[in-house]
């Protein structure tokens, strides 16, 4: 069993379906835990929340409490910040099915707090709350309560939190039951982050995405099966990659070959070029077309050009009379795709050499495109027996494997990474990084590396990268992919002088030294 060392297994990091975050309840409640004590943790959790930000909270507060259990954690906000002395009022949409709840809301009303008998008025400037249905709604919503919480979002007369999950939104999905879902500011999770949350679109209905720790305990999360995990740039302080030994030479600090560019899209091999040179690998090769390896010697003379690529009628680049001239049998891993262009009957001639490569096999862009229009199709990954990472984006992922179905991305990554026993970057607002065992879902980075040619940067730098850890580590796990992907992302981030790939790169060379020299922060 692969044991999952990076993030760590915490409620932080750890994203669970609906059933799945049931059943951890469950088990709690079986173990001694009171309903009311979980209630009144995340209640009382989410209460000191708001207190941080008390300017959300100088118009007073709207509390909207639902029939189960999500209302009832809500009354106890309602009862939490009433105490504190703020001006406190809650709706119930509808009627109250659970004697907790409604032992609560009895309660609010006890002590002064006003239970409106009419919904509240959207122009307003108090905060409201949504605490109606949480982690365990099912089905479509009354679309008149979910207008009324988005005429609120829309004048920004005042902000929406959604407790746990918006109202409207399939925590599993992260799609609206029905046509739309309430639009929040926040949304705070409870307990461990609901998959739907993290899914690309989820994005215009959860706002900002905090976590609220309830205390679930670590045994029991590393029990979780099918585990998933959420990273972010805070993680990036606990990235250990290996530290070459200082008398190793420049063949014994990664040695990676990238096949990339083309008549038509000269540019990606400069960009992926870019990315290897970055990455600080000890010696980078390139397969280039003609009209690029004219010219690298003026921009990139460190690389060393092993042959040209001749480009068909249409301008796309023809690996097969390259390939056969190179022994790649001397490179610890080989990147290809960027701007080839399509020729399917290049590919042809050309794949058997790519299948019987040893080392890290890397793929991106047309050559995944290549493949979905060969023959074989994506059962090239089975017949080829030796390790393989694929960058694929949505409609790439879907011309690759037009049969594999899923609710979420994260359920079609993992999935194809089983079937064909491969890891996968399936790119997109919040990326996903799979294998046949584990999933990352990277969450909360730049939107600005959404662009194009930083893709072709990526491909290199994970080629130069994986060829560095490959000298130590034969057999390095896809969460060394995980990382150079956060690092790539959080380079393009961090970029002061411009978001060029070549400044990026800049940031990204800056950034591995510190990694290997334990002195990010």
């Amino acid at each position: 069993m692969n044991e999952i060392v990076w993030p760590t297994i915490d409620s932080k990091h750890l994203i669970v379906d609906s059933k799945q975050m049931s059943i951890l309840e469950k088990e709690m409640f079986s173990d001694g835990m009171p309903q009311e004590a979980l209630m009144e943790k995340a209640g009382i959790q989410i209460s000191r929340w708001l207190l941080k930000k008390k300017p959300l909270l100088k118009h007073g507060i709207t509390v909207f409490i639902g029939p189960g259990h999500n209302g009832g954690d809500g009354a106890v906000i309602a009862r939490e910040l009433f105490l504190r002395g703020f001006n406190v009022q809650v709706w119930c949409p509808f009627p109250i099915k659970k004697t907790l709840t409604n032992n609560h809301l009895n309660y609010l009303t006890s002590i002064g707090v006003t239970k409106l008998v009419e919904p509240p008025d959207p122009n307003g400037k108090e905060l409201w709350i949504d605490a109606v249905f949480g982690n365990n709604q099912t089905r479509n919503v009354d679309d008149k309560l979910i207008k009324l919480f988005n005429q609120k979002f829309h004048k920004k007369y005042g902000k929406v939190i959604s407790i746990d999950i918006p109202t409207g939104l399939c925590p599993d999905k992260g799609v609206p039951f029905l046509d739309n879902a309430v639009k929040a500011d926040y949304t705070l999770a409870i307990g461990l982050y609901k998959i739907g949350l993290t899914q690309d679109s989820a994005l215009p209905f959860i706002g900002e995405l905090h976590h609220i720790d309830v205390g679930i305990p670590t045994s029991k999360l590393s029990k979780v099966d099918k585990k998933i995990f959420k990273v972010t740039y805070d993680d990036i302080k606990n990235i250990d990659l290996p530290s070459l030994p200082k008398n190793y030479n420049k063949y014994q600090r990664g040695r990676t070959l990238l096949i990339a560019g083309s008549q038509k899209y000269p540019g990606a091999a400069y960009l992926a070029l870019k990315g290897a040179i970055s990455s600080g690998a000890g010696f980078i090769s390139a397969v280039l077309p003609g009209i690029v390896a004219e010219s690298i010697w003026q921009v990139a003379p460190e690389i060393v050009l092993k042959e040209t690529m001749q480009s068909n009628q249409n301008g796309n680049a023809s690996l097969f009379s390259a390939l056969r001239n190179i022994d790649l049998s001397a490179f610890d891993s080989l990147a290809v795709g960027p701007g080839i262009g399509i020729d399917n009957d290049d590919w042809q001639k050309s794949k058997d050499y790519l299948m019987d490569f040893g080392g890290l096999l890397i793929l991106d862009a047309d050559a995944l495109n290549r493949i979905s229009e060969s023959n074989l199709g994506a059962n090239f990954f089975l017949e080829r027996k030796f390790k393989t990472w694929i960058t694929p984006h949505s409609r790439e992922f879907g011309r690759l494997f037009p049969n594999i179905n899923s609710k979420t991305n994260v359920g079609l990554a993992l999935e194809a990474a089983k079937e064909f026993n491969i890891s996968i970057l399936l790119k997109g607002a919040n990326s996903i990084i799979a294998d046949n065992k584990k999933v990352w879902q990277l969450f909360g980075t730049d939107s600005q590396t959404a662009r194009a040619g930083l893709g072709d940067l990526l491909t290199g730098f994970v080629a130069g990268s994986s060829a560095i850890d490959l000298t130590l580590c034969r057999d390095i796990s896809t969460d060394f992919f995980v990382k150079y992907v956060l690092l790539h992302s959080f380079a393009a981030s961090k970029c002061k002088s411009g978001s060029n790939a070549s400044a990026i790169g800049d940031e990204l060379i800056k950034l591995m030294r510190n990694i290997k020299t334990r002195q990010i922060s």
